[in-house]
């Protein structure tokens, strides 16, 4: 699929079909392309844990969502064959700036004017939406709630370094797929956003 292509058909899928897993070659594309993003110093202060099996894909949604019956998003979004979880290591940053290379001499985190270690980590997921539609399948970026942090981290064994920056859901999309009723709003023209040689 050319590359323009590949950017016009993302979009978010929330709903997968369970029976048909994601190839071990196409996830490992996934991971492979998630690495080539771009990183603050070449840092590369991010980590992917990858959940595939029944138990492992029960044990995230179990620790991340709260009690009751699921609704009609959650329930479709639990048939993702793959999720990924992104995670964003501020450390990595801060010692890699402290370096002789860099010329600061201290982990001083007000020197960044914006975390970048989760920027990163953000541009890392998008490879892996946009390397999901080059391959066919479908993908969803969503959130972690802030409150089931702590039980992911249990959960997974996450040490204290690692913050997950959210999710990433991977499958063939399945019949019940809704696009978001957000899309009404339309895509804002490249006129209204773009600011040519000042505001």
């Amino acid at each position: 699929m050319e590359f323009a292509e590949v950017v016009r058909r993302r979009r978010m899928v929330r709903d997968y079909d369970p029976d048909r897993p994601v190839p071990a070659e196409i996830r490992e594309r996934l991971l492979e392309h998630a690495i080539r993003a771009p990183s603050a110093g070449f840092s590369q202060g991010w980590a992917f844990l990858v959940l595939e099996t029944p138990e492992e894909r029960d044990r995230f949604w179990t620790a991340t969502s709260g009690e009751g019956a699921p609704d009609g998003w959650l329930t479709r979004m639990r048939r993702a064959p793959l999720l990924v979880v992104p995670l964003a290591n501020k450390d990595a940053y801060l010692d890699r700036y402290a370096e002789p290379d860099k010329g600061w001499t201290d982990r001083d985190e007000s020197r960044w004017p914006v975390p970048y270690w989760d920027v990163d980590a953000g541009m890392a997921s998008l490879l892996m939406l946009l390397t999901a539609v080059d391959e066919g399948l479908g993908a969803c970026f969503f959130g972690i709630p802030p409150e089931r942090v702590d039980a992911f981290r249990a959960a997974f064994g996450v040490p204290a370094g690692f913050r997950p920056i959210g999710c990433v859901s991977v499958g063939y999309p399945g019949d019940g797929d809704r696009r978001s009723p957000s899309l009404r709003r339309g895509r804002r023209p490249v006129e209204e956003v773009v600011h040519r040689g000042s505001w």
